[in-house]
């Protein structure tokens, strides 16, 4: 495989070379975004945003590190959106605030899109532009073309960026589904005689199932076992959980519950929000006389509802979450419920999602999972997929997108056993630069790509803060108080300790008084040994201090000095 050059670096782009720039999404699941560069211009590919892991204390949402578009704004000519998901539009409404540009693709992305950018108070800074299946457009230098794909929200696309360097071809999150519910496949004969005309100079292809042998189920295997489900229980009220932007299982979902003579509700904001957007788009069917409000539903036949709700994640908040602590204010569930969770535990939700399955089971719920029934299908290609793409794209150079190191490494070793020349197979990371010029792709530097942390509404909360965080999760705090003569230098009251998380003051009060011997100590050393230096003062309580925390107790909390002057 080809070797990084310059990293650490960025060389100046060669007149007429194409270049591609990793933002996000190349280590991780999520936080995808990435730029191609025309005639000194930049196309976003994607602004999307990650999921925080269990050590990142506090923190709500990751993006992607903004630096290089920040440097390059006057460049920017806009943002095409591959698909509705969070982790791949989820972004937008923070680097808005920062950038103005337009946005193109699908009706039903844009309009996902549009929710959270309007809600940020953003949509006067940017510009939302329909593309459809199949076009082919002009914007600025940019030639692009939009190639339909399946996954697991309606409408997305692959894109084609007819270059001077010739066609680079970007996947997006997709999976070759032969029985879509909508009829909508992807579109391989296209990528076809793409790879038989002008030729694929470079592919770049969703990795997140690369691990993963055979073909991903199409979705329409699910719609027959959540029929089933509704058979095997006419005697209890059905709370289906799913992705609210997974409009094929929620239309897959309505006409099972209505083949079974139920009328639909749904539970979450966001799950009315979309559904409501995919009805008034034609995209899901439910008659008006079979979908009710969800208040509506406490006055009637509970074996006659079915309820598709948010929160199949796990979420703290989520109508899911609040069902199973029994603090949903529409919903009580107990015995007489069955509940399913249309899903899989996104890597990091696992313990969320096992919380709320234990919740719902003890109210007394019958709750069915991914793990039980086959009641969810990815929306990735397995290998058996990605090998028919490189089959059938037969690039000429190949970089694995879209998943963690290992995924991308095991694509990599895929795209070679398909015939893909090993010197011509990048296996790129977050921050690589990739050329292509008319002497091959290679790698030319790098930009800054590590992780933005978003905590409430303030951006980047920095690793120095999540750092003492962790800190004061696992070991505590541990603060001394003195007052001091300005003057003098003599301790006038203190020390005084307080600890969160160390000891157990009450029950340490001997630990505590050796503690404040200690800093008494280190303080009056100081005091006569030279002028008072306040500065130094505190240096020497938090010495003091935490050698002799280390030293009993063998951990190390945060240790904050305050020292007072009057």
């Amino acid at each position: 495989m080809a070797e990084r050059q310059g990293a650490g670096s960025l060389t100046p782009a060669e007149p007429g070379a194409v270049r591609v720039v990793f933002l996000g999404g190349l280590g991780e699941i999520g936080r995808n975004c990435a730029c191609v560069e025309v005639d000194g211009r930049i196309m976003l590919l994607d602004v999307g945003l990650m999921f925080p892991d269990s050590d990142m204390p506090g923190v709500d949402l990751v993006l992607p590190d903004f630096t290089y578009l920040r440097d390059h704004a006057d460049r920017v000519e806009g943002c095409i959106l591959t698909h509705g998901h969070e982790d791949h539009c989820g972004g937008l409404s923070f680097l808005l605030r920062e950038l103005e540009f337009p946005i193109y693709g699908s009706a039903l992305t844009l309009g996902l899109a549009r929710s959270r950018i309007e809600e940020a108070g953003l949509l006067g800074r940017t510009d939302l532009r329909v593309v459809r299946d199949r076009e082919r457009r002009r914007i600025g230098p940019f030639d692009v073309e939009f190639i339909p794909v399946t996954h697991s929200v309606p409408h997305g696309f692959a894109t084609a960026f007819h270059t001077p360097q010739g066609v680079i071809l970007h996947s997006g999150d997709f999976k070759i589904d032969l029985t879509p519910v909508d009829g909508r496949a992807t579109d391989l004969s296209r990528i076809g005689a793409l790879a038989d005309g002008p030729g694929i100079r470079l592919l770049l292809s969703d990795s997140t199932n690369a691990e993963e042998e055979g073909h991903t189920r199409s979705e329409r295997t699910v719609g027959r076992v959540l029929s089933d489900l509704f058979a095997a229980h006419p005697d209890k009220r059905v709370v289906m959980a799913c992705f609210a932007s997974h409009i094929h299982r929620v239309q897959q979902i309505v006409d099972a519950a209505l083949a079974n003579g139920r009328t639909v509700a749904t539970l979450g904001r966001s799950m009315a929000r979309n559904v409501a957007l995919a009805r008034q788009m034609g995209l899901l069917s439910i008659p008006d006389a079979s979908l009710v409000d969800i208040e509506k539903t406490a006055g009637m036949d509970p074996r006659r509802v079915c309820v598709i709700s948010t929160g199949s994640q796990g979420e703290p908040m989520s109508a899911l979450s609040l069902m199973a602590a029994g603090d949903n204010k529409w919903i009580s569930v107990g015995p007489g419920d069955l509940v399913v969770l249309s899903s899989h535990a996104i890597p990091g939700n696992e313990t969320n999602v096992g919380k709320v399955i234990d919740g719902l089971s003890r109210l007394g719920a019958e709750v069915v999972h991914s793990g039980l029934a086959e009641v969810h299908v990815s929306g990735h290609a397995k290998r058996d997929e990605l090998k028919t793409l490189l089959s059938l794209a037969r690039p000429h150079a190949f970089i694995p997108v879209h998943g963690e190191f290992r995924h991308l490494s095991h694509h990599a070793r895929l795209a070679e056993e398909m015939g893909v020349d090993p010197t011509r197979i990048l296996l790129a990371e977050d921050g690589d630069v990739v050329d292509v010029t008319s002497d091959g792709v290679d790698f030319a530097g790098e930009v800054p790509a590590g992780y933005m942390y978003v905590d409430g509404i303030l951006g980047d909360v920095g690793q120095g803060v999540l750092r003492d965080r962790r800190v004061l999760a696992e070991e505590g705090v541990v603060i001394v108080v003195v007052t001091v003569d300005a003057k003098s230098g003599e301790v006038l009251t203190g020390p005084e300790i307080i600890t969160r998380g160390w000891v157990y003051a009450p029950e340490a009060e001997g630990l505590l008084g050796e503690a404040r011997q200690v800093v008494a100590q280190a303080l009056q050393e100081a005091t006569a040994a030279s002028p008072v230096d306040f500065d130094t003062l505190r240096r020497r309580a938090r010495q003091a201090l935490g050698r002799f925390v280390s030293e009993r107790t063998r951990r190390r909390p945060m240790i904050v000095p305050v020292v007072m002057e009057v």
